[in-house]
């Protein structure tokens, strides 16, 4: 029974929010009708500057990057952004991010769904600080885009190729935040404790 009780009280820490900045993260989303489990939940940071939270929601825990690309069923990236932003300019970064990381196959036949989000942050102008977006992706059925829950596209982006390019960005070998791809990973970080508040 000594043995036990640790045990037990840990078990309701693995189902617990995670609270990032005053964002929550629920232990599991539902995508797709498949009910996912966050992977792994990190800050954004430019210099000592906190961007934007995120969160990686799979089917079943992943701990390298070609873990969660190959992972089977629906995935979710949760973006809740920390600081207001030009919406443009974030879809800038993320095509340079893109093609910083996919191969050069890959990212051409994510082009089409490039333009898409170009022009959906473009018309979008400015994402403030408390607003999200997701970026879901349902086998068979394509990517898509939410902001602040509500879907941005009609029909989803069928190219599986542009889900894996848009994960580069962050899980890539030139990730936006070395910190972040860690955290999304499921480890904890360490190097930057000092700037935390």
């Amino acid at each position: 029974l000594a043995v036990a009780l640790p045990l037990a009280a840990a078990l309701p820490a693995a189902a617990q929010t995670t609270d990032l900045a005053g964002v929550k993260y629920e232990p599991a989303a539902s995508v797709g009708g498949g009910k996912l489990v966050l992977n792994g939940a990190g800050i954004r940071y430019k210099a000592i500057f906190k961007v934007y939270t995120a969160g990686l929601y799979l089917a079943a825990k992943a701990a390298t990057p070609e873990a969660v690309l190959a992972a089977p069923g629906p995935k979710r990236m949760h973006i809740v952004m920390l600081r207001d932003i030009d919406a443009n300019e974030l879809g800038k970064l993320f095509t340079r991010g893109m093609e910083d990381n996919a191969p050069r196959e890959e990212f051409s036949k994510s082009i089409a769904g490039t333009l898409r989000l170009s022009d959906l942050f473009s018309a979008k102008k400015k994402l403030l600080a408390g607003e999200n977006f997701s970026v879901d992706f349902v086998p068979g059925q394509g990517t898509n885009v939410l902001i602040n829950g509500k879907p941005q596209f009609e029909q989803p982006i069928k190219e599986p190729e542009f889900f894996s390019a848009l994960m580069k960005i962050w899980l890539g070998k030139n990730p936006a935040d070395a910190m972040l791809k860690e955290a999304l990973l499921g480890k904890a970080p360490t190097a930057r404790d000092p700037f935390q508040n």
